[in-house]
């Protein structure tokens, strides 16, 4: 499945057993020996709330929640059963995420997920600073570029340049990924502003490397617009997979709207 061509292998965990994930989320995720995703997304019973999602990165590295995937896990819960109502209420490694399901012809097409509050305290991040980051320096290859970090759940540094041409997403993405002032590693969105209400997004993601869209990178880019004043609190974020609507209300949530696509299904053999 997929959101935006950010795509991952599911496994619906009430039927199927899942000993290793973060060996299964290399082997399936390898484009070339594999299925080929940028991860694997587990889709787990749970007492909290209607289905669990459980998220691994290409590198079998666990990720604590997914815009993007946890439009697909609404998607197949609903789809497949696993759940009547369109307002799907979802636990994650971040909390519990509620989808809004709209339908067409008896699936569904999008999604809406709350996904949260934005958290730019240092320890919240983690980022290794005395303040909270906010257009502050930061040296990579060669260059000096401003960044400012925000938590969805997970790290991100949003870094608006002049120009995405500029931009080597390999060499700088991977050189932020791994600098030493993110202990855990960050995703890093580098974003053109190209109004008020709309910008243009790339994005390195820790552990998988360029993916076609990010939602928790999106809502980050959204928070920061805000927080920044370079946006509006309602904007449309042009990924390389298509658009993500984003909301940011006046209580501090955000809100992100996109598709949810299912492209086939198979079995894997042991």
């Amino acid at each position: 499945m997929h959101g935006t061509c950010n795509d991952y292998v599911f496994v619906d965990c009430s039927t199927q057993t899942v000993d290793d994930p973060a060996t299964v989320a290399r082997v399936v995720s390898d484009r070339h020996t594999g299925i080929g995703a940028d991860g694997l997304i587990l889709i787990r019973p749970t007492d909290r709330a209607a289905v669990r999602m459980e998220m691994y990165n290409a590198d079998g590295s666990r990720a604590q929640m997914c815009g993007n995937g946890i439009r697909c896990v609404a998607k197949y819960a609903y789809d497949h059963g696993l759940t009547t109502e369109p307002i799907i209420p979802i636990d994650t490694d971040d909390g519990i995420k509620v989808a809004r399901c709209t339908l067409l012809a008896g699936k569904v097409d999008t999604v809406r997920i709350d996904m949260g509050s934005p958290r730019f305290a240092p320890a919240d991040v983690p980022v290794i600073a005395r303040d909270e980051v906010i257009d502050a320096p930061i040296d990579i290859n060669g260059r000096t570029l401003h960044m400012t970090c925000v938590s969805m759940g997970n790290p991100h540094a949003v870094v608006f340049v002049n120009s995405l041409d500029d931009i080597s997403l390999a060499d700088d993405g991977s050189a932020m990924e791994r600098h030493s002032m993110f202990p855990e590693r960050v995703n890093t969105h580098f974003v053109k502003i190209e109004a008020r209400d709309r910008v243009t997004v790339l994005t390195w993601e820790r552990g998988s490397g360029r993916t076609q869209a990010c939602g928790t990178g999106v809502s980050a880019v959204c928070a920061v617009g805000v927080r920044t004043d370079r946006t509006d609190r309602r904007i449309i974020a042009c990924v390389e997979g298509g658009e993500l609507e984003l909301l940011y209300s006046e209580d501090n949530q955000i809100s992100m709207t996109g598709p949810a696509v299912e492209v086939f299904s198979g079995e894997w053999p042991d």
